[in-house]
């Protein structure tokens, strides 16, 4: 994991699953890191998959027909495992392969695609779980280094002119169109990729959360690179 010195008060690492899924969000800690490192060949799994779109998502029966190496045989069963895992848990995982993103366009001052730095949000108290196993890993940064981008007067002129409803309805506008769920970096801010392997809980928005939620952000794909990714 990059940068870890200066994400110290951000991040808590443990060593287990267990640990993973009981440690708790608090103070400035807004971010769980089980750190691991993993055996296998990811790359061949990636290269033996056939991606027709920009994203697809990849179910056991689809790893299950690959004929690998051992080392893509020890890929293939850390994948298997991280799945049942999940879904023994009470979550809904999902393993994407992905090319890139669809970007949004809508707004060219404001796009609300995921390679913007942005927080889940949800009226239920849950978790974001993410691992990338291959590709550019998903970036985070520290909520000091960040400002909610409805609060930069410029950007909040612009939303204005866009808005045709009454000033009281304003922030609901906002709220619906999912402008409040995204910031702007500062200046000299420095994102920090959370690497392969590890797997990572992140808090989210939500009415009982104790803590801010996590900043992050997806990756600009490297020409050609596909991004192997489990998110739920």
């Amino acid at each position: 994991m990059e940068n870890i010195s200066q994400t110290e008060n951000q991040i808590q690492c443990v060593t287990n699953f267990q640990d993973f899924v009981s440690a708790s969000f608090h103070g400035n800690i807004n971010t769980i890191c089980w750190s691991r490192k993993l055996v296998g060949d990811f790359s061949e799994i990636v290269k033996q998959l056939e991606l027709n779109e920009n994203i697809a998502e990849l179910h056991p029966n689809d790893l299950l027909e690959l004929q690998l190496s051992e080392q893509g045989q020890l890929a293939r069963e850390i994948l298997l495992k991280d799945l049942k895992t999940l879904k023994d848990l009470g979550a809904s995982p999902t393993l994407n392969l992905i090319k890139f993103y669809d970007r949004d366009v809508s707004y060219p001052f404001f796009p609300t695609d995921v390679y913007s730095f942005h927080v889940d949000r949800s009226p239920i108290p849950i978790d974001t779980f993410l691992c990338t196993y291959y590709g550019e890993s998903t970036e985070i940064l520290p909520n000091s280094q960040a400002t909610q981008k409805i609060l930069v007067p410029e950007i909040r002129d612009e939303l204005k002119k866009i808005y045709h409803g009454t000033e009281e309805d304003f922030e609901s506008f906002l709220s619906e169109n999912f402008f409040d769920l995204h910031y702007l970096a500062k200046p000299k801010a420095q994102p920090i990729k959370l690497g392969l392997g590890n797997l990572y809980r992140l808090a989210i928005e939500h009415p009982k959360s104790k803590v801010l939620p996590c900043l992050h952000r997806a990756p600009k794909e490297k020409n050609g690179q596909t991004r192997l990714l489990l998110i739920c």
